[in-house]
């Protein structure tokens, strides 16, 4: 396997794991690339830009939950 394969696996290996930890692994695929779609349309910087930057910071801090739930699914929950 060549080094370009490498990190080519290596990076969706890693963007899966993010879908995982949003508790999205079985969102209909539709809904995640229109969800993606639109986030690839903001202005980094902009407001929402940040907003949605800001909730990822503290789901990745967040320690994983023991029953299967994401972080963003437990937050939802309690708002």
């Amino acid at each position: 396997m060549t080094a370009e394969r490498k990190r080519d696996r290596r990076e969706k290996v890693l963007l899966g794991g993010i879908v995982v930890k949003a508790g999205l692994s079985k969102a209909d695929r539709a809904f995640l690339l229109g969800g993606l779609t639109e986030m690839a349309r903001l202005v980094p910087g902009s407001v929402e830009y940040r907003r949605l930057r800001d909730i990822g910071e503290e789901a990745f801090k967040a320690t994983p939950l023991r029953n299967g739930s994401s972080h963003l699914e437990e937050t939802a929950r309690w708002a």
